[in-house]
């Protein structure tokens, strides 16, 4: 089965973003499309409107988990709209001081490790980062560009990339540097949305910096910036994340599809995938090479060529993730609206305050 067309993607200059295209050919031939659980019964009734079941609070890590980390040291850390969580002892330990500039509380979206052990949360009102037992808030009058802050990822260098609904900034651990990028378009289907909103950075194995925008994909590489845009073979400019697989792939996902880059060929592989193009915003891959990513509420894993549904029960899709995440355990993990949830043993399990951890 084809995978779909392959266009050749061309670097430029970072004052040259406009770039030609050519017919090529990728490197994935192949996929056998399958939902092999009950899941597949269940797509298949069209005229069947399942319900709507909505989680149950009580007990949970919060309403909402819009992200979490597993640091170097075992820890495991929690990013809820009403602040940060740390595991200790099977507790949950509020963590305080993590403030807006006039004293309020934030909701975290961001948190990763820097290559020197610090944490570093992006939030709502800026970014703070743990220093011992001491957190550091820092915020626009500290030179950040906004302080709606989407994604922060730390480089191997030492820098801080931090995406806002603003632009780039980069934090050298004592200044900001604001980073230019070509301007996009508002998208409406989301809450919030801007010409130059950031949806994630990836640091990549030869130290390119990938930013996923309104405008397509722009990858920096030292003082040259490619762009693959819709002119490129995108289906739509609006671009949520890139991950690099074990194959030096890049699997890039949007408003309308999944795609495959790779040595200068973009792939479309969605449309073998599914009938009808669909969002996805989240992906990861396991160290065995499973591609766990998510359509709204339904959650898909794709591995040995097999696409597979999960869901919590039967008529209950999965929770609606705002991160999918791979754990230093090799656990799969979906926050988001609704709690926390595992895939373990087959199954979707509900993560409370009390565990399983």
């Amino acid at each position: 089965m084809s995978i779909g067309k392959s266009i050749k993607i061309l670097t430029v200059t970072f004052l040259c973003i406009n770039l030609s295209s050519c017919n090529g050919q990728g490197s994935i031939t192949s996929v056998n499309k399958e939902v092999n659980t009950s899941a597949s019964e269940l797509a298949t009734k069209k005229d069947t409107l399942e319900p709507v079941i909505f989680p149950n609070f009580t007990n949970q890590i919060a309403e909402t988990v819009r992200v979490m980390f597993h640091d170097s040291k075992d820890n495991f850390w929690f990013g809820t709209h009403s602040g940060v969580f740390k595991l200790v002892n099977d507790s949950l330990v509020y963590i305080d001081g993590i403030k807006s500039e006039s004293g309020q509380r934030v909701a975290i979206r961001a948190i990763r490790e820097d290559v020197n052990g610090k944490i570093w949360f992006g939030h709502t009102d800026g970014i703070s980062y743990l220093n011992g037992d001491t957190i550091i808030n820092l915020y626009e009058s500290d030179g950040l560009i906004s302080n709606d802050v989407w994604k922060l990822t730390p480089d191997t260098k030492g820098n801080i990339w931090i995406g806002t609904i603003k632009g780039v900034s980069k934090f050298d651990g004592k200044n900001f540097m604001q980073f230019e990028l070509p301007e996009g378009i508002i998208d409406t289907t989301l809450g919030v949305s801007s010409t130059k909103m950031i949806h994630d950075i990836l640091e990549d194995s030869k130290g390119r910096i990938w930013f996923s925008t309104n405008a397509g994909i722009f990858i920096k590489d030292n003082n040259d910036l490619t762009a693959i845009t819709e002119k490129d073979g995108f289906k739509t400019n609006f671009v949520s994340k890139v991950i690099e697989n074990q194959k030096g792939e890049f699997l890039i996902c949007g408003s309308k599809g999944l795609y495959v880059y790779k040595e200068g060929y973009l792939t479309d592989i969605s449309s073998d995938l599914f009938e009808e193009s669909k969002g996805i915003s989240n992906i990861t891959e396991t160290s065995n090479g499973e591609i766990w990513f998510n359509c709204g509420r339904s959650i898909y894993c794709f591995s040995n060529n097999n696409l597979t549904e999960h869901r919590i029960s039967e008529g209950n899709y999965g929770p609606l993730a705002y991160q999918i995440y791979i754990d230093r355990y090799e656990r799969v993990w979906f926050v988001g609206w609704g709690g926390a949830f595992r895939f373990q043993n087959g199954e979707i399990l509900n993560i409370t305050k009390d565990g399983p951890w």
